[in-house]
């Protein structure tokens, strides 16, 4: 995330006295750009799982043709690596926003990088398929990394007591897009025309990326500032370095090509590869910096536990939009009462459940802590994982219902997402509240990134387990993950003293 301890003395606020719902005019762009950015990208990932099996073997019976006839492990395994290098890209987003552009040139190019990767989605071929995946996951991670530091920005710091409620706003945004998009480009994509609903998602950042350029006015000054830019000699460095890199990888697969010996698992392999290591590596270098204060130490140490937590629970959870997804077409009825539906509106009942539920954890958490009676963060997310884990072990039930064939009802699914997305409200808000107040000063604006870098070891674990070959939608795959989740569960609730000493005067 962008830096805000540089130009301190510039005033947050822009000037301007307009307001959205009480807060700084500014939020309302904000706001719309979020809501349209997610909507392109969820309506996009409801889509992506399909797409890929469409035409092969493992896509449902009767359902349309024109995609890229891939087997379901393969697909997963794509979709996995997509998710995470998304979540990936937010670390060096953060980067760039912080030493290169500033968050608002940063989040307006990060805007036409994603419309021109659905564009090129749009375009039928297998080519033009992977540039666009390439692209919406580049632009989406440093969008991500830096529209929200931009929210910040509008508030006079910290203590300004519009804040809070100025990133719930903001949150709201998110679910929103994510809610509607499975219904317009989901339904339009997987019914009708996988090309028209991947062109569908890039009208809908071309809203929101307009929506930004005209309502840039309202944004804080600071938004623009770039807080801690290269210096020469440290921009030609980098240069050199990623241009060595670059040519390597060229010469490196212009061979394997020339070889014919090359196969999808040659960049699959790699990319999984780097996203179980790359997290590791900066969680190890972070570690061993003998900069930091002893007490800087110990959190850190704590703080792998909650990393390698949100890990597992990111492993499964997105798993809602391949194995689920696949489920839900293959062996769950489409229709109720009558009312015939789109396998891809599954995927908003997630958005959905956070908007009904998360003020219900909100107002949980605080009647809770005013009885002195409210879990610690460590609890909560043993809590989360507990329950990911038995939303699988309830998969398990309709996966035996359906071995012979058959359709389950959909009431399976929507319970399943429900229990999940009750879990994320124990993991995922507090574990962006615990990354922050453990972060080593030195770190404070990385560790955000390093957060999200729980979510790509998680998917290319999910990848990884496809490539070698497991197939992730049986039954007994299924078990082993819930498994791992609920004992994953009970060893952080078990050690929970041990890793609270280590937080030193964190809750």
């Amino acid at each position: 995330m962008a830096s805000t301890t540089r130009d301190a003395g510039l005033a947050s606020a822009p000037p301007s006295g307009k307001t959205f719902l009480g807060h700084p005019r500014g939020l309302a762009t904000l706001f719309m750009t979020e809501m349209w950015e997610r909507f392109s990208y969820y309506g996009m990932r409801a889509l992506l799982i399909y797409y890929l099996v469409s035409g092969g073997a493992d896509a449902a019976t009767g359902s349309q043709g024109g995609g890229l006839a891939m087997t379901a492990a393969t697909a997963t395994a794509i979709y996995s690596v997509y998710v995470s290098m998304v979540y990936l890209m937010a670390y060096p987003g953060g980067w760039f926003g912080d030493r290169v552009w500033g968050a608002r040139k940063t989040v307006a190019i990060a805007g036409f990088v994603i419309m021109g990767g659905h564009i090129a989605l749009a375009v039928p071929g297998q080519a033009a398929f992977f540039l666009g995946l390439l692209l919406v996951a580049l632009g989406s991670g440093l969008l991500k990394a830096n529209i929200s530091t931009m929210v910040g920005h509008l508030y006079n710091g910290p203590e300004d007591p519009r804040r809070d409620g100025g990133f719930t706003v903001f949150y709201m945004s998110i679910n929103l897009g994510a809610f509607v998009a499975p219904f317009v480009i989901g339904t339009i994509g997987k019914e009708h025309n996988w090309h028209l609903g991947f062109g569908l998602a890039a009208v809908g950042m071309g809203l929101g990326l307009v929506q930004f350029l005209l309502g840039t006015r309202h944004l804080s000054p600071k938004s623009s500032l770039v807080p801690n830019p290269l210096q020469p000699a440290e921009r030609k460095s980098l240069l050199v370095k990623a241009g060595a890199v670059f040519a390597a990888a060229t010469v490196f697969y212009v061979a394997i090509v020339a070889m014919g010996v090359y196969t999808l698992n040659w960049a699959l392999v790699p990319l999984t590869l780097a996203g179980l290591l790359i997290p590791v590596a900066v969680l190890v270098r972070i570690k061993r910096d003998k900069d930091l204060s002893a007490g800087e130490q110990s959190k850190m140490s704590a703080y792998i536990w909650f990393f390698a937590a949100a890990a597992i629970f990111w492993m499964i959870y997105d798993q809602g939009g391949s194995t689920l997804s696949l489920f839900a077409d293959k062996n769950t009825a489409d229709s109720v009462f009558g009312f015939g539906f789109s396998a891809t509106w599954y995927q908003s009942l997630n958005p959905l459940f956070v908007m009904a539920l998360a003020p219900v954890f909100a107002f949980l958490w605080l009647w809770l802590s005013r009885r002195n009676k409210e879990p610690n963060t460590i609890t909560k997310f043993a809590m989360g994982l507990v329950l990911i884990g038995a939303s699988f072990f309830v998969f398990v039930v309709p996966m035996n219902m359906a071995g012979d064939g058959g359709k389950v009802s959909p009431m399976w699914l929507v319970s399943i997402y429900m229990i999940q997305t009750i879990g994320e409200l124990c993991v995922s808000p507090v574990g962006l509240s615990v990354t922050t107040k453990m972060a080593p000063q030195k770190y404070a604006s990385q560790m955000m990134g390093v957060w999200f870098l729980a979510v790509t070891a998680g998917d290319c674990t999910t990848s990884l387990l496809s490539l070698a070959g497991i197939s992730l939608d049986g039954i007994g795959i299924i078990a082993a993950q819930a498994a791992l989740a609920a004992l994953a569960g009970f060893a952080v609730y078990t050690y929970r003293k041990k890793v609270q000493a280590l937080m030193g005067d964190v809750h």
